[in-house]
């Protein structure tokens, strides 16, 4: 990856809002302006306007005539600290696409797998439940960050090669965690879409790494961390070029003790207000409790959720990690049938 200089979020920045029907030479004409002034853009191309965001130095921003180039209708400042997934930049929810599977824009994705991958055969099995039930993602980790560094931590390549397998065998785009900046370019060669995990939200380095790939992110928020953090850190991956950042709630620290964490199912509405970013949940990991899960995943859809994020295992007293909050295939099949439903009357879809 390269090591360009990096975005100082503290930067001002503006949006420069284009006249209807300006011209791809026009455009090209203020881009150029733009990089001349040593300031750095981005083009967000709408239903009815084109809009290019600019973040730079303060001074030349201000001094520099804006309104003068041809084409250029209004000139606005972003007030919100995160720029590039604030609404403000871009107007209209945006589609990140995993393989050939749509999140955002009425299509809910459904991520769903195992915890960790155990090995060939039992991925194959699971996956070919999940798939059944309607499930159009696949998870598995292939390295696991453990409270304990006695734990199973992970089959590493091996379990990346396996999942690969397993997905191309059954039609599935896959998804699994990379914990380390070192890690990346190794799981960019098996997985479509890499997760970055609730105790790495705010690893700065690894977010700049996955934000220059080209690879799909799945940003789950942090155990402590507020809405405005989350949106922060997905800025990280946006600044460096990486425009396919799917954020995801998965419970946050509680006084609660009858649960693994907290759900703020408030925290989809929220993040919707503010960014056009496409928000899942993950029940799983938020509640640890397979009582309480179907519930919690249609309470995700019908908040306005872009998918759900459960984790199933055929055998769940065997599991080597996480085992006693996934779902019997069995049960995901019944909660597949009740989101097929609800996503009916919301008018959403299930690729």
């Amino acid at each position: 990856m390269n090591d360009g200089p990096r975005l100082a979020f503290r930067l001002p920045a503006m949006i420069i809002v284009l006249r209807p029907h300006t011209t791809p030479q026009q455009i090209d004409h203020i881009v150029e302006r733009i990089v001349q002034l040593g300031l750095k853009p981005h083009i967000s191309h709408g239903e009815q306007r084109t809009i290019i965001g600019v973040i730079g130095d303060e001074r030349k921003l201000q001094a520099e005539p804006l309104l003068a180039i041809p084409g250029v209708e209004q000139v606005l400042p972003i007030l919100k600290p995160f720029k590039l997934a604030s609404r403000e930049f871009r107007p209209q929810d945006m589609i990140v696409h995993v393989g050939p599977v749509a999140i955002g824009g009425g299509s809910l994705a459904i991520i769903a797998g195992p915890c960790a991958v155990e090995g060939y055969e039992s991925l194959d099995q699971i996956a070919g439940e999940v798939k059944k039930a309607g499930a159009n993602i696949l998870r598995g980790g292939a390295f696991k960050p453990r409270t304990s560094p006695y734990s199973f931590q992970g089959m590493g390549e091996a379990g990346l090669q396996i999942l690969r397998e397993v997905g191309d065998k059954h039609g599935m785009p896959v998804v699994t965690e990379v914990m380390d900046p070192r890690q990346v370019p190794l799981v960019d060669r098996y997985a479509d879409m890499f997760q970055i995990g609730a105790r790495n939200m705010q690893n700065f380095d690894l977010l700049r790494e996955v934000g220059q790939t080209k690879r799909p992110v799945l940003l789950k928020r942090g155990m402590s961390a507020t809405v405005r953090d989350l949106l922060m850190s997905a800025e990280y991956i946006l600044a460096e070029g990486n425009q396919q950042v799917v954020l995801c709630e998965r419970g946050v620290r509680s006084f609660e003790d009858s649960t693994r964490n907290m759900l703020d199912l408030s925290a989809v509405p929220n993040v919707k207000g503010q960014s056009p970013l496409p928000i899942i949940v993950d029940p799983s990991h938020a509640t640890g409790r397979p009582d309480l899960i179907p519930a919690m995943a249609r309470a995700a859809v019908a908040a306005g959720a872009d998918g759900i994020h459960v984790e199933v295992h055929n055998c769940p007293e065997k599991a080597l990690s996480d085992g006693p909050q996934a779902l019997l295939p069995q049960q995901f099949q019944e909660l597949m049938d009740d989101i097929r439903r609800l996503a009916d009357v919301l008018g959403k879809t299930i690729p």
